[in-house]
């Protein structure tokens, strides 16, 4: 037989006390004196008082769960940016539901409108494709929302960010190939027109002029997915080849998903990494120490993004004041570049 849950009703009458005398000392209320409420919070915790969630959800109008968008569950970079997110919500008392869009803006709104019919008290959104132009859209989201690596150039300012800043990871990424001997250094992109991807590619681009270098449109290979992209690691793969043909020594890859496909081809076709080709990834994801060559990249530190966009979501919820965040990665050096031979 299930034994009956401990009520308010229930430590009130033992204490002889009101069921609202009860209620304001165990939520803290100045009204009760502290020697009171700390006698019905030790009363109510010998008869295993559980509070009931859900009324004090309605009662605080807070049901103390957050919704955090991502493009893709199966992306390790979105896995350490949701473990950064929980280790800031869990202490705080935030259950977080999580969503995937797809790099879909349909599907981004819908985990969006999802989130808002569950009632959760925050939003943060990561790879958004919502920009001004929305504003049919942007009126529902009636809660305080937080974009992660917003990827379009006009975001709405009724939002707050935490971002990295790809153009300077692009630049050291390529100044680091130039400082090893390369001149003829290849950029293998995406196609899905992200601003990430145009950023990285301007900072590719940046480097090289700094470095008197030419630049050659073959030595540039984007994938024509466009809004369809799936598979980095195929992206990867498939594209390797369109540089290869065009003689460079070395390429930087949008991302560290992306490097792993190429070095999957330079396998394939035996080409010796970093002996004939040096390679370079962006992000920073575990795996990238774990493939052979352990493979160099520009990491970004994505706990603490994560960690951020969490605490700016709890700063917004108490009404303080929150500025954007814009972070720098850094270049983590690994076996898959080396000097020019």
């Amino acid at each position: 037989m299930n034994k009956r849950r401990i009520s308010i009703e229930d430590i009130a009458q033992r204490a002889g006390v009101s069921h609202s005398t009860v209620s304001r000392a165990l939520r803290d209320n100045a009204l009760i004196s502290p020697k009171v409420r700390e006698e019905i919070k030790q009363l109510a915790q010998e008869m295993n008082y559980v509070p009931n969630a859900i009324a004090q959800s309605l009662q605080n109008k807070r049901t103390n769960t957050i919704g955090v968008v991502v493009t893709s569950i199966a992306d390790p970079f979105f896995a350490e940016v949701v473990e950064g997110i929980e280790k800031i919500a869990r202490p705080a008392g935030l259950s977080v539901l999580l969503s995937a869009s797809h790099r879909n803006f349909e599907q981004e709104i819908a985990a969006i409108d999802s989130f808002h019919r569950r009632r959760v008290d925050g939003i943060l959104v990561a790879d958004s494709r919502i920009s001004k132009e929305h504003t049919k859209q942007l009126t529902q989201i009636a809660v305080p929302t937080v974009l992660i690596n917003s990827q379009t150039e006009n975001q709405s300012e009724i939002f707050h960010s935490v971002a990295i800043d790809d153009r300077l990871g692009a630049r050291l990424a390529t100044e680091h190939l130039i400082s090893l001997g390369h001149t003829a250094i290849g950029y293998l992109g995406v196609g899905d027109r992200s601003r990430s991807n145009q950023q990285r590619l301007e900072g590719y681009r940046i480097a090289l002029a700094e470095a008197s270098l030419p630049q050659n449109t073959d030595w540039v290979a984007i994938s024509d997915e466009d809004d369809t992209r799936t598979s980095d690691v195929t992206t990867g793969q498939k594209m390797l080849s369109k540089l290869l043909t065009a003689e460079v020594t070395a390429i930087f890859c949008y991302n560290d998903m992306v490097a792993v496909g190429a070095l999957l081809a330079c396998q394939e076709l035996g080409i010796l990494v970093p002996r004939s080709l040096s390679v370079v990834g962006f992000d920073g994801i575990a795996l990238g120490s774990y493939v052979t060559p352990a493979l160099t990249t520009v990491s970004q530190p994505m706990l603490e993004i994560g960690g951020i966009a969490m605490q700016m979501l709890l700063d917004l919820l108490e009404e303080k004041t929150v500025e954007n965040r814009v972070l720098s990665p850094f270049l983590l050096q690994r076996r898959s570049s080396a000097e020019l031979q």
